[in-house]
């Protein structure tokens, strides 16, 4: 199962770039996950059409333009492996564990080989407009804990043993080594003490950081830099786009990679194959 996840910063601006479709040319994903899609359904037909062999799932904001996520399953994929398109759940947000009017989360549940997947992918807060966007988005980060708990704790009807995999745009970087300047941006928001921790507690609960369990020492691997100063040529970057998967899972990952040539947004995919 090959899944990527990728903030696109607008469906309809990579679309309209023509990276959309060269992403899903090159990499073939049987899931592709896409946060800030920035769009309502009826705005993007023509997407949906020209997409039309993925089984496509959007998770809308009420403000328009923005945030929102969005899950597409490959058609081939769902034959290949006897996977009725009926027989995928999708769900939106994260009720009853916090209320979420922007679109943040969008989850598909689906049984493969007699085991049950929660697939999700997530567009975390930012926490930068007020004090009261950074307190709510620590909240975020505890309640979805919470509630990704409760779903590998929860089984299906046919009793399958459930594994949760996530994805997105965390909006932090966990530690020193995932970010090209900590220094200068210790304490501040996407590198604050009090958001590292959280994800420390993700950590600590048993959902691993794919990535860095695979490559504990590398340095220089981002997935998002700024439009200033040439930031990407020069490496300036950010790593807080993540797949997280439980630790049993970690002996079954057969690649994890971003895909650092992908461009159309300001974040680069990234790729989990298990």
């Amino acid at each position: 199962m090959k899944i990527i996840s990728w903030n696109v910063n607008g469906i309809r601006a990579v679309h309209k770039k023509k990276e959309l479709e060269g992403c899903l040319q090159k990499y073939q994903p049987d899931i592709f996950c896409m946060q800030e899609t920035k769009c309502k359904e009826n705005q993007i037909t023509n997407i949906i059409e020209e997409f039309s062999e993925f089984i496509q799932f959007y998770t809308e904001a009420e403000k328009a333009g923005y945030s929102g996520t969005s899950i597409w399953v490959s058609k081939s994929f769902l034959e290949a492996n006897a996977i009725e398109k009926d027989d995928i759940t999708f769900v939106s947000g994260m009720s009853p564990f916090y209320e979420d009017n922007e679109g943040r989360i969008s989850r598909i549940d689906f049984i493969s080989n007699k085991k049950e997947y929660s697939v999700l992918t997530v567009y975390f807060p930012n926490g930068g407009k007020s004090e009261e966007a950074w307190n709510q988005k620590l909240v975020f980060y505890r309640k979805f804990l919470e509630y990704v708990q409760y779903l590998e704790a929860s089984k299906s009807e046919g009793g399958c043993e459930k594994t949760v995999i996530f994805s997105g745009d965390v909006n932090v970087c966990h530690e020193e080594i995932d970010i090209a300047r900590p220094k200068q941006n210790d304490g501040k928001i996407g590198f604050h003490p009090l958001e590292r921790q959280e994800i420390t507690k993700w950590v600590d609960a048993g959902f691993k950081d794919v990535w860095r369990e695979k490559n504990a020492t590398q340095v220089g691997q981002y997935s998002w830099w700024s439009y200033r100063g040439g930031a990407r040529a020069r490496n300036v970057g950010w790593r807080i786009d993540y797949f997280f998967v439980p630790q049993y899972l970690l002996e079954s990952v057969c690649t994890i990679e971003y895909l650092n040539e992908q461009v159309g947004s300001d974040h680069c995919p990234i790729l989990l194959e298990i």
